[in-house]
């Protein structure tokens, strides 16, 4: 096993590798940029390096300050975590020529799966469903344009090379399709260097929902019961659970073997995670591979007592797995929301600010994972994560009250935050019944968010009347921000 870890990320992960590394007696080297300089993270490691900057592409991005850190205190292993450089094959490569270990899957499967046009042709390959549409980036506008007439609108332009969203266009009608090409295009380009873009046909009002996999490097596959993931702003998760109230045992086992073929048929090993989209009929869609550790896994680890950085850790150093396909059923149901800082009621724009107080809910049942305290401070380089809350629940009713319970005594003064929004979803009829789908943002929080304005201008009405004898218009000033965008 490692002696030490190097950890070459910041934040809420960067502490849950920690904590599994102590648990582990296992040293680790933490490094923070300029503005990370009193972050957690630097706190808690066993040692820690300054790696300067103040942007990731100054500081978590730069792979040569990362392993110079790494030679510097002796680290015989990194993880990477996830975003920054968790899916960067040139990075694992480097570790590799360095005489270190990543803690993650090989250069090679990030490269094949990292694509997301060679992960669908390996899906084709193996038999693993997908929806219909090029399995290669397109070559010109008439090729897109005849993909489309064939496959039928809506379609979907995605990025070759990365994910978040970025990169990806829903078309409607054809008149829309040029336009939308170079705008993906362009996006691709921007976000991963890379304009590559395929085309696919666009699933309507899907689930989103995801298999973890282990796999060593002995020939054993596992998956994990599957996390339901629908409940996202801009393609990005706020929500998510394990089990999905949509999934049958018969859908999981299908899609689990066929996150197994794929994955095996990729020679990949270590931690992933494969997403599919599942449609009301039933039938599921590969999307893509996560070559790396998911922000949601807390929720697998709590229903299954599962510790995944544990695994990866013990995979890496080319241990067997110990586990059977029969020791990762579920038991009881977990719900994770993602605390983000943001303005839920200003289209979740990006905020900022100092805590000024901070409460986090405890009980048996809830697991926080953060890296914030009295006196952070939320700055503008990073992800708007800033902490994850995990319950557990014995069924899905008991998760979704207990839930609820710590979103009402999670409290955070200093800025805005994603808990207003996540309270109301878990407490919203669509979510408590299961029936919602990734379009849950659209089709409920922006009706909330009109209610909740008429109510505040209803309001001022009758205060300026019976204050202000109608003499002048009231002006309101509070979340004028948000107003204004709903308007």
């Amino acid at each position: 096993m490692f002696k030490k870890v190097l950890i070459a990320n910041r934040g809420e992960i960067a502490l849950r590798v920690i904590r599994t590394c102590k648990k582990m007696h296992i040293k680790t080297v933490a490094i923070y940029s300029d503005a990370d300089h009193n972050a957690l993270h630097v706190r808690e490691a066993d040692e820690a390096v300054a790696i300067g900057g103040y942007t990731p592409r100054e500081s978590y991005l730069v792979m040569e300050k990362v392993l110079d850190a790494a030679n510097k205190t002796q680290a015989d292993a990194i993880h990477p975590g996830y975003g920054f450089l968790s899916e960067n094959a040139l990075f694992a490569e480097k570790v590799a020529e360095a005489g270190m270990t990543f803690i993650g899957p090989s250069p090679d499967s990030i490269k094949l799966l990292g694509d997301k046009t060679a992960a669908r042709a390996l899906a084709e390959k193996t038999q693993v469903p997908f929806a219909p549409g090029s399995t290669h980036a397109v070559a010109s506008f008439e090729e897109v344009q005849e993909i489309a007439e064939r496959v039928g609108f809506p379609v979907i332009l995605k990025a070759a090379a990365g994910g978040g969203g970025k990169g990806m266009r829903v078309v409607e009608q054809e008149e829309d399709l040029a336009t939308a090409l170079a705008s993906a295009q362009g996006e691709a380009l921007t976000s991963f260097g890379d304009d590559r873009v395929f085309i696919e046909k666009y699933i309507v009002q899907p689930r989103h929902i995801e298999i973890q996999i282990l796999a060593d490097n002995h020939g054993t596959v596992l998956y994990f019961p599957e996390r339901e993931c629908s409940i996202q702003r801009r393609h990005q998760k706020v929500v998510e659970e394990s089990p999905s109230s949509a999934v049958t045992p018969q859908i999981h086992a299908a899609m689990g073997e066929a996150a197994s073929r794929l994955v095996s048929a990729a020679k990949y090993t270590n931690a992933g995670t494969l997403e599919f989209l599942l449609d009301a009929s039933g039938k599921f869609y590969f999307m893509e591979v996560n070559t790396r550790l998911q922000v949601e896994h807390p929720v697998t680890e709590a229903v299954t007592g599962v510790d995944l950085v544990e695994q990866q850790l013990r995979i890496a150093a080319g241990e067997k797995l110990t586990l059977t396909q029969t020791d990762v059923k579920p038991k009881g149901h977990a719900i994770e929301c993602r605390i983000c800082v943001e303005d839920v009621y200003n289209d979740f724009f990006p905020d900022s600010g100092v805590i000024s107080y901070l409460q986090m809910p405890q009980a048996d049942f809830v697991r926080n994972e953060a890296a914030i305290y009295e006196g952070y401070e939320s700055g503008i380089h990073y992800d708007s994560m800033v902490a994850k809350l995990i319950v557990w629940g014995a069924d899905r009713a008991e998760a979704i009250e207990r839930t609820i319970w710590a979103l009402d005594n999670y409290h955070i003064a200093g800025f805005n935050t994603t808990i207003p929004f996540c309270r109301f979803t878990l407490d919203s009829e669509p979510f408590r019944t299961g029936n919602y789908s990734t379009f849950f943002v659209q089709e409920h929080w922006k009706k909330q968010v009109q209610s909740e304005l008429q109510a505040m201008l209803a309001a001022a009405a009758v205060f300026a009347k019976d204050t202000l004898g109608n003499r002048r218009k009231p002006e309101i000033s509070a979340n004028s921000r948000w107003l204004q965008q709903v308007r």
